[in-house]
């Protein structure tokens, strides 16, 4: 114990678990946006596409950090231009992304002179070798994605639950769906350091899967889900450490199976719990719509009012001001 404890105190351990930490929270924070919008493997095919910008800093012997950001971000919006446009599917686009990405990636590092070892520390992760100006970027770029992930989250649920009900609430759904793309290509180029391009999608799906399993609300789905990431990230770093002795354990593959482990301990948890709900609550109740009396309204809805008008039941909504009318009466009930 006295040596785990000396080398936690360490420098170069103290660099990793502020990374662990940051990345631990950013990873499964937009995995369970990915999740919610059926796009798991969509991290696998940024993290190809990031490959073509790592090499690209290795070829202009530029921060590769950077210039992976800024492929994969151009990389992540095609793909999501590509998917909402309905040219093709999101499976094909993802393929072309997995392999173009790649073998762009291998053909810049040979003609940078580099050989295929100088990408291993991207590719599988490096994260006790990490410097400070990388910690700084990876707390920096991570904090950016917590607070939209946060900040925005009532709109990113909307837009990943229901797109056609958010576009009819008047949400932009193209641009949140976008927002959510480039937030995944940063979180898997500001952890690619930490578990590697090739894993870093584990960590922002096995979380989620797992907080699933125990978990009823979107909320805290995603809190469970950060919750999830960060004792991952720790445990896998710390149990790391703690094999040195015995064996060359590297972090980023033991952060994943921290993951995975988590997961197989939390599912038979999650059918015991399934299975008792639907013998306490076999029928789930049904709650009434939430209406509210909008007093007053000067403009008078009609066939020709210009509104855009949703048969409901036996009635006919009106869409105004981002919410529904419906006439009752002599006045309007908002929901």
């Amino acid at each position: 114990m006295s040596y785990l404890l000396s080398v936690l105190t360490m420098e170069f351990m103290v660099r990793a678990l502020i990374a662990a930490v940051f990345t631990g929270l950013a990873a499964p924070a937009i995995g369970t946006y990915l999740v919610q919008k059926r796009l798991a493997l969509m991290g696998d095919g940024i993290g190809h596409v990031a490959v073509t910008g790592v090499a690209l800093g290795l070829l202009l012997q530029a921060s590769p950090t950077w210039t992976a950001v800024g492929v994969a971000v151009a990389g992540a919006v095609v793909i999501e231009l590509i998917r909402e446009r309905g040219t093709t599917n999101g499976d094909v686009a993802l393929a072309l992304l997995f392999y173009g990405g790649l073998a762009g990636g291998l053909m810049i590092t040979g003609v940078a002179g580099q050989s295929t070892q100088s990408l291993q520390a991207y590719l599988f992760g490096s994260l006790l070798s990490i410097g400070w100006t990388d910690v700084a970027a990876t707390v920096a770029l991570a904090t950016v994605v917590l607070a939209l992930c946060i900040g925005l989250g009532p709109q990113l649920f909307a837009v990943a639950q229901d797109p056609e009900f958010a576009r009819v609430a008047g949400i932009k759904v193209r641009f949140y769906n976008v927002l959510v793309a480039v937030l995944a290509a940063v979180t898997v180029t500001l952890a690619m350091r930490t578990v590697g391009l090739l894993l870093v999608s584990a960590l922002m799906v096995v979380p989620v899967a797992t907080a699933q399993q125990v978990t009823r609300s979107f909320r805290t789905t995603l809190v469970a889900a950060m919750g999830l990431g960060v004792g991952s990230a720790l445990g896998g770093l710390i149990a790391s450490a703690y094999l040195a002795d015995l064996a060359d354990v590297p972090p980023g593959p033991t952060i994943v199976l921290v993951a995975l482990a988590a997961f197989a301990l939390a599912w038979p948890l999650g059918v015991w719990l399934r299975r008792r709900r639907q013998h306490v609550e076999p029928f789930a109740p049904l709650e009434p719509l939430a209406h509210e009396v909008t007093g007053d309204h000067p403009h008078v809805h009609g066939e020709d009012c210009g509104h855009l008008a949703i048969p409901h039941g036996d009635h006919v909504d009106y869409v105004h001001d981002g919410h529904r009318h419906a006439p009752h009466g002599e006045h309007y009930d908002e929901h």
